[in-house]
Formats: C-alpha cells, structure tokens, sequence
C-alpha cells in the first residue's frame, strides 16, 4: 500500500472544502481493512518530516480505530486484522519516540487500549521492551520509556488484588531503574527534567495507589524513594524564576512536580504507614506500619514543617496543591502519638499563621466574586469543588486539632478566633479589616458542632456572640461578611435561642439578606433559611412570605445550576404544601421553564463540546453541575407532586404543564434524569388514581424511551407501569395496542442477555399486575407468560430466591386468574406435575403477606373446579391442596405481625431523639475524660465500618457462585394490589363451606387423608372467617 496516497488522504481531511474532507474520510473507511493500513497511518502520525496537521488527523483516526476495534469482544464490524496488530506493537515505541507532544497523547491513549487488551499474553515482551528504553543514554528513549510504564501502570492501578500479580512484577523489573533517573533528575535544574521526574513520580504513585507491594516495603526501597522525594520537596526553586501570574505560577513545571512528591509522601503515611488510621487488628500492613511511623515519618513531617515556616515567613511560595498536602498530612499526624508530639509544639503557629490566613477572604476571591459570582459561589458552596483545595485541607486539619485534641487546642483557638474579633469591634470603622473578621467567623462556622456539644463550656455563649458578631454583619458595607453572617447562621441551625426576639431579628435578617444585591449574599441566605424552618415561630413567621421565597429561590436556580438550592424549594414544597397549593400551577410552571432552560443550555454546551472525531472536549464540571440542578428541580415537581394528592383539579393542570418536561427527558433519552423522571410519572398517576389522555400519551413515550435507550431502566419504569394498568384498567383491557406494547415490554426483559434477575422480577411483577387487575380481560396472554416463566422455571437457571418465587407466582397467578385454562396449558405442554411439586416444596419462601394471600386465593380457585375438570396427573396428590392452604394459613399470622411491625416503624420515621446528642455515645465522645491527651486517636467506628466494607466485598467477591436461595424477600410497604381487598380467611371460608354443600365427591377427595389436628386448625380457620364476616358486615351496615 502506497504510504503516500494515505498520507494524501489525511492531508484532505482538514481541506476548507466540505465535500473534499468528506470525500476523504469515505475512501480511508473503505481501505481501512486492506493488510498493512494501520501500520502505514503509525508511521504517517511518527514522521517527522510530514505536515503537522496530517499527522495530528492520523493520530486521531488511529486512536478511535484502535478504541472500537482492537478488542476482539467487541465484534467490530471491521475488524483489524493480526499481521497489522503484530506491526502495530512492533513499532508504536518508535512511533512514540519519534511523535511531537501533540501526537504522543493520542499514541499513548493508543498504547493503553492496547495493553489492557494484549498485555501480559498477547506482548510478553513489551516490559524487556522497556528496559532497553529506560537504560538506554538517550534522553527521549527514557522520556519515551517513563511515557509507555505509565499506560501500563494505569493498566492494573484500580485492579482487584486477585488481578494485580503483573503489576507485582512489572513494579520489581522497573523501579530500581526508574529511581536511579530519578536520582539524577531530581539534581538538575531544566523544566525537561522536571517533566521527566513528574511522570517517573506518576508511575510510582499510581503503583501504590490501592497496593503497597512487598518490594516497595523493603528499607532499601523505601529509603532510596523517600530520600528522593524529600529532596524535591527540599528543592530551591528561586522566585525570581517563577511566572508573575498567579494561575501561571501553579502550573510551573517544577511546582507541580514537587506536588506529586507531596502526593507519594502522603499516599504511603495515610493508607500504609500510620497504625492509628489502619482499619482493623489484622492488617497486612500493621508491621510495616510499625516501622514506618517510628523511622520514616518524623523526618516527613518535620521536612514538611520547615516549607511551610519558610511559607508563613515569606522566604519561599508554595502551589496550593502542595499547601492542600501539608495540611492533609499535619491532619493524619494528629491521629498517632509519635507525630502528635513533633506536631504538638506547633500547633499555635499552624492556628494563627498557615490556617487563619488561608481562611480569610483573599484578594483572589474578591476578584473572583466580582468577575464571575456565579464561580464563586460554585467554588465556596459546592463540597465537590473545593474538595482536596488548600482552604478545605486547612478546615479539616482545624477541626481534626479541635477535636481529637481539644484539651490541648479548643479554648486556646477559641481564644484566637476571640482576640481577631474584638480586635474588629475596638478598630475604627474606616479601618477595620474585614477580611481578619471573615477568617475568624469561618473558623468558628467550622467548629460549630465542637462549640454546641453537650458539655461544651462555651455552648451557652454563642446567642450573645451572635448578638455581638454577627447580627451587625449582616449590614455590612462589605459584601463578603453578609454572606458570612448568613452562612453562620447556617453552620449554626442547632442553636436554640433563649431569647425569642433574638431568633425572629435572625429570621429578620436572613429574609433581608435575601433581597440583597449581591449574588454569593442571596444564594447564602437561601440556604441559611432552609434549617430555620425547624423553629416553629420562624415557620409562623416565613407563611407571609411564601410566595416571595420560592420566587426567589426560582430566580437564583435560574442564574446558577447548584442542587442545593433545588434541595431548599424541595424542604419548603414539603413543609409548606398546604400553604403553596394555591401557587402550585404557577410554581410547577416555572420549576419546569427553569428545567427546559437548564436542558437547553445542556444541549448546546454538549454540541459545541463534541469534536468532529466525536470526542468530547467540554467542561465535564460544569456539565455535571446543570444535570444535577435539573436532577434537584424535578425532585422538587415529584414533591409538589405527590403534597397534592388530595387536589385531583390542580394535579391535572400540573400533568398538562409537565408534559413538555417529560417529553424532553424521554424523546432525548437523558438517561441521566430518567430516575427522577419516572418517579414524576409515577406520583401523577398514583396521587391522581387515575390516568387522564394527557398519560396516557406519555405512555408511548415510554415504550419508545425503553425500546430506544431505556432498557436497562425496568426497576424505575415498574411504578408507573403498573399504575397504568391498575388505575387506568378499562382504558388497558380496551387498548390491543396498549396492551401489545406491555407485553412486548415484558417479553424484552425476560429475554434480553444484557439483563440481570431483578430485572426479570419487574417483568414479573409487571405480568401479575396485568393478570389481577384485568382478571376475565386478557385470556390471549395466559399461554405467552406461561412460557415466559417456563423458560427459567425448569432450567435450574434462576439464582436468587426472589426471581425464583416471582417466576412461580406469575403461574400462580395465571391459576388464580383462570385455572382451567391454566391447566389445560400446564397439560398440553407437560408441566403439571413438575410444577405443582416445585410450587408445594418451595412454600416457605412465600415468605411476604401479599405471597401467601395470592397462594391462598390460587388454590381456593383450584378447589372451586368440579371434579372432572382436576387433571389426571394431580388427582392423586389432590389432598395436598388442602394441606397447602393450612401450611401457608399457620405462617399467615406471623407474616401479617411482621408487616404490621414494619408498617409501624416506617409510619414513625426515626426518632429525631436518637439523634440529639443526647444518647451515650454522644455522651462518651464528648466527655472530657474521653478526650484523646497525646495517645493515638482511633475511630473505632470508621474501623468497624471499613472492616465490614472489606467482609462484604469478601463475601460478593465470587457472585457467579453465590446462592441465596435461603435469603428471605423483604416486605414492599408502599405496594398495593386488588388483593389487598380480599380477606384470604373469608374466601377460604366461602369456597370450603360451598364445596360441603355442594359438590361433596370433590370434597370427601379432599378430606380424606385429613389428622384430627388438621379438621381442628380447618375448624379455626372456618372460625375466623365468620367472625370477620361479621365484622365486615357490621361494618358495611354503618356505613350505610
């Protein structure tokens, strides 16, 4: 094949011409499966001397032809053939070595897919391959070396241990060398070698990711590391070489080396080599441990105390990441005695000189909130986004001190915080420093749960310090401390005011604040007002203003996309629904604009993000932010929705308003939002108890949604479903075409590869909705579910014991809803007998209320039959119907008490007491004696829980094998179906009382292998059927 014709090729790829490029890209389609194509576009994307363009648009063609076709699962329609794949690894190191920056990204994208694939079986060699690179005196073969280790690293970085042995070798074959370059990088002085290093240290770090291999515990490895990371983190970079640009200076090449540094040092003290925060007695590494926290992390930590003096005193600056590490470090060195007594000392430094300063407000935050508040308040509100920041890394390292230290820390931070604040009352109004106010009141925001425990000696201050510092913020000339005013609030919702006046001046102010210019201000009190409502008196007060409040809360979710504010309107819809039903149109109205704007913005950020090749090149942050805002306003419709249950009117104004949500959400298949999006359907047709036309027009919707996109969605889709065909039945026994869609719904579920058992159990319970609740409507689906359940029922192939017993109760219920013909089919394909001796051997697992009332209603509809219409085949074992009914009737009243129970349990909702800091626990925590003095800190109950994550995944860790057959199916409280109207002793009754009178040869068949204890508990039950008809008609007759 002509290398140059290609090459031609790709250059007309980017031609201004659309018809050229198009032209182009059909005749590569057409000759990308000829022998020797792929190796020509390798050496296309690796030639130095071809244009730049051409190789960058070999590079992306290649890429995504190795994405859809090098793994040979995927059945690609064109598939690569093995003389290509052999030329392909022969030469991509070369390719790699000889590409530009711009093309090696694609290329080692390219190496991963190919490694994940081929490697360790299909490329033995590739790791000899390495070794020749990295020994090798030419400094773009190492570069190039350190590049390809990485993509195989990043291979088994997140593998299971089980899967992790290559690793295991390829770290024992590779590191020595890896440290001897790093050795001599670490020494010099250009941004290449500081390039090289930071990848060399990637490649450790991602090998000690979720795995400390034994070489890399040895003391010769771990000294020869960690002198070298020290070393960097010791490394002069002088300032005069540092960028002036704030943004330009983190991204410095040597900087952001010296954060991976940081990152190993931390990785290996918090997840391998400190014994107070291993989990459990039994850990693998409790002796390396041992050895690490007396011999390796003093020296850490004091080298990391000295950057961050010389930081505090301005000798030298330091990237936020590696501020954020040290802080995340001092955190972990508070938890264990020996680094607690180095920290210790320090303590007051760190408080007033690396946290204080990190919390006040900045110069760069102020420019921020008047560039782009709507950043701003992403970045200080959202808990996502400042996650691993240096501000949240000095928070926690603030709280840790106040807590697991607070004999040594609490008052004297407090008295910190105090001194800054009074210094702010003493200083004259043109003088006083904001900034210091808004660092203190930040810190003591942070410390509230600290400062409002049982037992804390200052709880009984906080309503005069409110009083004092921050009631006179919320009319601050500056901007930032009204936002901190109300954010103080918030962090102290738990405060119980004595004096009444002083709360309802609170609400006051948080009300005003919400009218305030400044966008951070307005989203700031929203969420301040959200944990006020728990006070009655602001809930009192708050009714006026309804209307007021979610205008505002709409207008802020239409000026920034965070869930938080969708959680607000979500509490006040819940809270104030009687109060928001007359506005409840107009508020579903302008929840769903909110939501269509939301998704149109989606819409259009995800066009212009995707490249031509098809690759996204968007804000993926910022993506996430908008889907999950309109993830909080459809929660908020589903409340409204379901506070409205009692208003059929308006619930039939708010479908026709949401229809257009629905339909967007559907018709663009926004997999993302289908959960919410069902539930919404879900609550107007249950609330409503009907299904108006304007459902029933988005029923086709989802039957197109599921045929298109929506299959792996049946556990969402079952509650509308079957609302569909229980309270819109005569619309479902009238409809071929409704019905055909169902059954085609359930007929997909069942068959389709792709899906698990609890699938399969939807589309069971989907087919026993269709079956009760059209009971003499819908004979033509008796024989298809039949063999629907069949085709797991005598396979052996149905693993758990729920999808086993709903299996059986669709034929249960096929019996129940027509029993002749049911066994005229059970005959006609032999599968009487087998069934009836599965169903009566498995009774116990009926374990539910609903369960054993669909047993006993399906068999009295059996012992109903005349005698000529029983099956030869059963005849024989026809008294065991009987004594089915009594065994299932003696476990009825234990199921029935048990149900009630937990109806019970879910009516209370959990005690709000257990929760008040007044148990023991509580008690013991924040007890002074309890406090930790300068022995290791445990938290024995995130031991615990990791210890029980480790036993779970231990027990699920071989699924294929496991059998759980003996697992009880828990109770569906919130599930109804027409058989919750039937009394099962009261049918049972009738039916046995009318087979006495009249048709007595099948009832002498019955009886006649009957003990005496088996007539008595018959008796008892005929007993408790009159007394409950009595009752039922006492009933009736009242209320007529």
């Amino acid at each position: 094949m002509d290398q140059n014709a290609v090459y031609q090729l790709f250059v007309s790829t980017y031609h201004p011409d659309p018809n050229v490029h198009k032209q182009a890209e059909l005749n590569i389609r057409n000759i990308e499966t000829h022998n020797g194509f792929l190796p020509i576009v390798l050496q296309i994307l690796a030639s130095e001397e071809l244009e730049l363009g051409a190789r960058q648009a070999a590079a992306i063609y290649f890429k995504n032809r190795m994405n859809k076709a090098w793994d040979r699962s995927n059945d690609a329609a064109t598939p690569i053939n093995e003389d290509d794949r052999n030329m392909v690894k022969q030469s991509i190191l070369q390719a790699l070595l000889r590409a530009p920056s711009a093309v090696q990204v694609q290329l080692s994208t390219c190496l991963n897919t190919i490694l994940s694939n081929d490697f360790p079986d299909q490329w033995p060699n590739f790791v000899n391959e390495i070794q020749n690179f990295l020994s090798s005196t030419d400094v773009k073969m190492v570069y190039t070396a350190l590049l390809a280790l990485r993509e195989l690293v990043k291979v088994y970085q997140w593998r299971s241990m089980e899967r992790r042995e290559p690793l295991q070798q390829i770290i024992k074959l590779t590191f020595p060398a890896i440290l001897t370059i790093s050795d001599n990088l670490v020494q010099q002085e250009s941004l290449e070698a500081a390039e090289m290093l930071k990848l060399a240290l990637k490649i450790y770090h991602a090998g000690i990711q979720v795995d400390l291999p034994k070489c890399l515990q040895e003391t010769q490895s771990l000294v020869g590391w960690g002198t070298m990371f020290l070393q960097l983190i010791n490394k002069k970079i002088p300032l005069e070489a540092l960028p002036a640009d704030p943004e330009e200076r983190e991204k410095y090449c040597w900087w952001k080396t010296k954060k991976w540094a940081y990152h190993c040092l931390n990785r290996l003290f918090t997840k391998y080599g400190n014994p107070a925060l291993l989990p459990g007695t039994s850990n693998k590494y409790n002796a390396f441990a041992k050895g690490f926290i007396s011999n390796f992390a003093p020296n850490i930590l004091q080298t990391y105390l000295n950057q961050i003096e010389g930081w505090i005193k301005k000798e030298n600056w330091m990237s936020a990441k590696c501020l954020a590490d040290s802080a995340a470090f001092f955190s972990d060195s508070i938890k264990h005695k020996l680094t607690w007594q180095i920290l210790k000392p320090h303590t007051e430094d760190l408080v007033a000189h690396f946290i204080f300063p990190q919390l006040c407000f900045s110069p760069e935050d102020e420019e921020l909130w008047e560039d782009d508040p709507v950043e701003y308040v992403h970045k200080k509100i959202d808990p996502l986004m400042d996650f691993h920041s240096p501000q949240t890394n000095a928070i926690n390292l603030l709280i840790d001190l106040a807590r697991d230290r607070k004999k040594h820390t609490f008052m004297g931070i407090l008295n910190f915080i105090n001194n800054v604040l009074n210094k702010y009352l003493e200083t004259p109004d043109e003088q006083k420093n904001g900034r210091e106010k808004d660092g203190a009141l930040c810190m003591i925001g942070c410390l509230a749960h600290q400062v409002l425990r049982q037992k804390s000696p200052v709880a009984n201050m906080m309503e005069p310090f409110f009083v004092t510092h921050v009631f006179p913020e919320f009319k601050s000339r500056f901007p930032y401390l009204r936002a901190r005013a109300c954010d103080m609030t918030r962090h102290f919702s738990d405060l119980d005011f004595t004096n009444e006046q002083n709360l309802a001046t609170l609400y006051q102010n948080v009300l005003d604040a919400l009218r305030d210019s400044e966008l951070p201000v307005k989203v700031q009190a929203a969420l301040a007002l959200q944990p006020m409502i728990r006070h009655e008196s602001v809930r009192n007060a708050m009714a006026p203003s309804l209307p007021f409040i979610m205008n505002e809360l709409l207008n802020l979710t239409n000026q920034i996309d965070i869930d938080t504010l969708a959680n607000v309107m979500e509490e006040f819809v819940e809270v104030f629904a009687e109060q928001l039903t007359p506005f409840a149109v107009q508020l579903c109205t302008q929840l769903r604009d909110t939501f269509l704007r939301i998704m149109e913005e989606l819409a259009q950020a995800n066009q212009q993000a995707t490249g031509d090749d098809g690759s996204f090149n968007g804000d993926i942050d910022e993506m996430s932010d908008k889907t999950m805002a309109a993830m909080g306003v459809l929660k908020t419709i589903g409340t409204l929705i379901l506070s409205l249950e009692s208003t059929p009117d308006i619930l039939q104004q708010l479908e026709e308003a949401l229809l257009p949500v629905i339909t967007y959400t559907l018709e663009n298949n926004v997999l993302d939002l289908y959960d919410e999006i069902f539930e919404i359907i879900d609550s107007c047709t249950f609330s409503a108890k009907r299904v108006t036309p304007t459902m029933w027009g988005v029923f086709e919707l989802i039957y197109k949604a599921f045929k298109d996109s929506g299959i792996d969605y049946m556990d969402e889709m079952l509650p509308p479903l079957d609302n569909y065909i229980s309270y819109g039945r005569d619309v479902f026994v009238s409809n071929e075409n409704i019905q055909q869609m169902t059954f085609d719904i359930i007929d997909t579920v069942m068959k389709s590869d792709r899906l698990g058992e609890h699938d399969r159990v939807c589309a069971c319970k989907l087919m026993e909705s269709v079956l009760l609740n059209c009971r003499g409507h819908v004979d033509g689906y008796i024989g298809p579910f039949l063999n629907l359940a069949f085709q797991f029922i005598f396979t052996g192939s149905m693993k758990t014991t729920e999808f086993k017993v709903h299996c059986l109760e669709v034929v249960i219920n096929c019996l129940y809803y027509n029993p002749a013909l049911t066994l005229r089919m059970l005959e006609q394909n032999q599968w009487t007998q087998g069934f009836f001796t599965l169903w009566f051997n498995s009774l116990e697992k009926f374990s539910r209320v609903h369960d054993k009332k669909l047993v006993i209603v399906a068999l009295c509809s059996l012992l109903e039959l005349p005698a000529d219409h029983i099956p030869a085949s059963l005849q024989a074992g026809w008294p065991q119907v009987l004594s089915g009914v009594v065994n299932v009737f003696r476990t009825l009243p234990k199921a029935v008490e048990n149900r009630e129970q937990m109806e019970k349990l879910y009516g209370d909702g959990f005690d709000e007491d257990d929760f008040d800091g007044e148990s023991g626990i509580e008690e013991s925590v924040d007890d002074e004696e309890e406090d930790n003095g300068d022995e290791d800190v445990v938290d024995d109950e995130d031991n615990e829980y990791l210890e029980y994550l480790a036993q779970q995944a231990a027990n699920h860790s071989s699924e294929s094998e496991f059998d759980d057959f003996d697992e009880e199916i828990e109770e569906e409280l919130l599930f109804e179906s027409p058989l919750d109207e039937i009394d099962p002793y009261i049918r049972f009754g009738d039916v046995f009382k009318n087979m006495q009178q009249n048709n007595p040869a099948s009832y002498s068949l019955l009886t006649k292998d009957l003990d005496t204890e088996q007539q008595t508990f018959i008796m008892s039950i005929m007993s408790t059927a009159e007394q409950r008809l009595q009752q039922l008609q006492q009933q009736q007759q009242s209320i007529v």
